[in-house]
């Protein structure tokens, strides 16, 4: 490892400053563009010391585990950008994306994240002879930074940290790494855990008697089984409450929930029949059919469950049948696809290149591709523009506050 003064030229797709070095670039954690810096090189990473030129850019950032100079937390890479450059960071990683593929569709101004809006929170946890950490690891590490504030997570969940913490010391045995996923409900936390060893009857004792004596808990499951749920989590998409499997996917805040949601509808409003794929519990199958019969097809059979539960016990829906298919090894084909006047799509960061194939060869007048990775998604439209779709609009919106990903809403019609 050596010491040297580089001079940050541009930001990564990680958000590290990157400098331009002899043999190639070099990535700098904490660094902007236009500052000159120490760092301690170790090959093509460099770990920031000092500033001897600090970018007007640079703003202080508002959680102290943010700190390079100490152990620093790693769940955010961009605390110290300020608003406005942040932003046109996250929208310009769409636009590059796109452009790599040769589109340059209108992109909009990015739909922005605030402070305190994540309802769902994964943590690192780990037993040790005085206390469980709690945490996020630090950055490119398996070190866990044990927090006591967060600005980015609802405040339901920092309210209640001493009692995660308590239900994770009910269950840890060992010193073992393990995973605790928050996510904030209607009717109180569900937390689900991973990466435990089967559960002894001592452990299932102890956690349900820990959360008997808690409140505001709505459910606890270990590797996907309810453990003690002493409340039908329950979230809301638009309207229509839903029950979620332990651990399903949501999307991590309701604020860019509801844009997407606006967007998509905005959309295919119009439609009599829309296909929903990747449909997960419901997020955009349930809005939908308050004007539009759905099909919501999903690969993960508790999630399709939720959803079904839901929309036969909601009134006022327009009928909703779903289908559990794995559209990565069997997409809907063309001959599936006419009888749909519109389909969304919001596939897992991999996107739907099988599926889009199939969609150029089929009638679909009008789609909404819902991505949560500019560069899957760019390839995914790549494929429907080529196959006679127009790009009517691409929205970048944030949901991950101080970090690289972005995700995006792309509007075609045939």
């Amino acid at each position: 490892m050596s010491t040297e003064t580089v001079k940050i030229a541009r930001l990564g797709a990680q958000g590290h400053g990157i400098a331009e070095g002899e043999k190639g670039p070099v990535y700098v954690p904490h660094a902007l563009p236009g500052e000159t810096v120490a760092i301690a090189r170790n090959g093509n990473h460099g770990m920031l010391i000092s500033i001897a030129e600090a970018s007007p850019d640079r703003a202080a950032p508002l959680c102290r585990h943010f700190d390079p100079d100490r152990d620093a937390c790693g769940g955010c890479s961009l605390q110290h950008l300020a608003e406005a450059p942040y932003r046109a960071f996250k929208r310009e990683l769409v636009v590059e994306a796109l452009k790599s593929r040769g589109l340059t569709p209108e992109v909009g101004e990015l739909i922005a994240a605030h402070p305190r809006e994540r309802r769902r929170a994964v943590f690192s946890a780990r037993k040790t002879e005085k206390e469980l950490l709690l945490g996020f690891n630090r950055a490119e590490t398996n070190h866990i930074v044990s927090i006591e504030e967060c600005p980015i997570a609802a405040p339901g969940i920092m309210a209640r940290l001493d009692a995660i913490r308590a239900i994770g010391q009910a269950l840890a045995t060992g010193s073992d790494i393990f995973r605790i996923t928050v996510l904030e409900t209607l009717s109180g936390l569900d937390i689900a855990v991973d990466g435990l060893k089967p559960l002894s009857d001592k452990q299932r004792r102890a956690v349900t008697e820990t959360v008997l004596g808690l409140r505001g808990i709505a459910r606890v499951s270990v590797n996907g089984e309810v453990v003690i749920e002493p409340q039908k989590p329950l979230i809301d998409f638009g309207g229509v409450k839903v029950s979620p499997p332990p651990g399903a996917f949501t999307q991590a805040t309701k604020p860019a929930e509801d844009a997407m949601a606006v967007l998509v509808l905005g959309h295919v409003g119009k439609a009599k029949r829309v296909l929903d794929l990747f449909a997960g519990s419901g997020t955009f199958a349930l809005r939908l059919a308050r004007s539009a019969k759905v099909h919501a097809v999903e690969s993960e059979e508790k999630p399709l469950k939720a959803l079904d539960h839901a929309a036969r016990n909601t009134q006022g829906l327009k009928p909703v049948t779903v289908e559990k298919r794995d559209l990565f090894r069997r997409p809907m084909i063309p001959q599936e696809l006419k009888n749909y006047d519109a389909v969304v799509f919001d596939p897992p960061r991999a996107g739907a290149e099988a599926q889009v194939k199939e969609l150029v060869r089929s009638g679909v007048k009008a789609i909404a591709a819902v991505s949560c990775n500019p560069v899957t998604l760019a390839r995914d439209l790549r494929i429907l523009v080529d196959g006679g779709y127009r790009i009517k609009s691409v929205t970048p919106i944030d949901q991950f506050l101080w970090s690289p990903h972005v995700e995006a809403v792309a509007l075609l019609e045939k």
